[in-house]
């Protein structure tokens, strides 16, 4: 009878820091609901919109890569202002990956 061998794990560690994106005193932390910040059915009709028209992230896009864009960015936060965050031209269709990491580190240090 053979011996079983055990296998070493090839599964890589998952990194579980998380990016700061919330600031003390922000406009997002003061205990308002998702949909009282804008982000309610409205928000979600036009999300679904924008993706349709632009399916893939644009930061992917630019490294020559093609992911589809899940998440309707803010180019230059909103921080509450009602008249930016309805302007679609302030919008970018990125992926999950890239607007949990790349774009979160971006307003991090911007906003130092």
């Amino acid at each position: 009878m053979a011996k079983l061998q055990t296998l070493k794990p090839t599964l890589q560690v998952l990194d579980t820091r998380r990016v700061p994106t919330m600031a003390a005193g922000s406009w997002r932390t003061e205990g308002m609901t998702s949909t009282q910040r804008g982000y309610g059915y409205k928000w979600q009709q036009a999300r679904l919109a924008f993706l349709r028209e632009h399916p893939l992230c644009a930061m992917c896009q630019a490294e020559g890569l093609v992911t589809v864009a899940t998440v309707v960015d803010h180019i230059i936060p909103h921080r509450g202002d009602q008249s930016l965050f309805w302007r679609r031209s302030n919008w970018a269709p990125l992926c999950a990956h890239h607007h949990s990491s790349d774009k979160q580190r971006e307003e991090s240090r911007s906003s130092r």
